[in-house]
């Protein structure tokens, strides 16, 4: 079935959205202050975004292809497997549920909010920084990161092995992601996606939160870039070697 281009973009947005929710609400409840999570350890975050990127995937996969992520989308731009024409309202579509479901995540958790003095660990509850203060460590990490996301992804929505059940394939994405949080988020958070970063970074700078810090716009452009640049070489790669 074909659906239209607005029930695409409801897709898209519905989605970033409880990826964000899903994602950096297990990252509010384990570092605000006062949550039942609070202190809980880095497998919460991870089983909280897993979560976050299989039930869109399940949701809305057979509907927009589940993108939920614009370097995906320009990934697959690029290598000539979406349409350029409908990029910038995918990306539109996916910027404003990652800022919708921010919004949500703070409506959530707003007396832990209030509690807690940290600025990093407010700042980490939307967006993400180096833990080392690297902007080297954290493309090359953002980088590494995304293009095992974006080539894995590829591979799992398009490999013969899946075909006739998608539903298992949407299923494993969730495991690539939790996994990769697992594996590979200890330097960065990570991103891998600019939506889910730049959007809710855009609210932190925003919101009239105590305690909350500088939401760290030197570093702004590594989620951002990182992701764009992987996914054009893992969508690109896999064209080439697979398809």
């Amino acid at each position: 079935m074909d659906f239209a281009l607005t029930a695409r973009l409801a897709a898209e947005m519905i989605g970033t959205a409880i990826m964000v929710i899903l994602g950096n609400g297990a990252v509010a409840n384990v570092d605000l202050e006062g949550t039942k999570g609070n202190g809980s350890d880095w497998m919460l975050i991870a089983v909280g975004y897993g979560a976050g990127v299989m039930i869109p995937a399940l949701l809305f996969g057979s509907i927009s292809g589940n993108h939920i992520n614009p370097a995906f989308t320009l990934g697959l731009a690029t290598a000539g497997l979406f349409p350029w024409s409908e990029v910038a309202p995918y990306i539109a579509a996916q910027f404003t549920g990652a800022i919708v479901g921010q919004l949500i995540v703070i409506a959530a958790y707003k007396p832990h909010y209030d509690l807690t003095t940290n600025s990093t660990r407010i700042l980490g509850t939307f967006s993400t920084i180096d833990a080392t203060a690297s902007q080297t460590n954290g493309f090359i990490t953002e980088f590494i990161g995304s293009f095992i996301l974006f080539f894995s992804a590829l591979g799992i929505t398009k490999a013969p092995f899946f075909q006739n059940n998608l539903g298992t394939a949407h299923l494993a994405l969730g495991f690539l992601v939790g996994t990769l949080v697992a594996s590979l988020g200890g330097p960065t958070g990570p991103a891998l996606n600019p939506a889910r970063d730049l959007g809710p970074r855009i609210v932190h700078a925003l919101m009239p939160l105590k305690n909350k810090g500088d939401s760290q716009w030197s570093y702004a452009w590594i989620p951002v870039v990182a992701p764009i640049l992987a996914a054009i070489a893992a969508v690109g790669l896999y064209k080439i070697i697979f398809m």
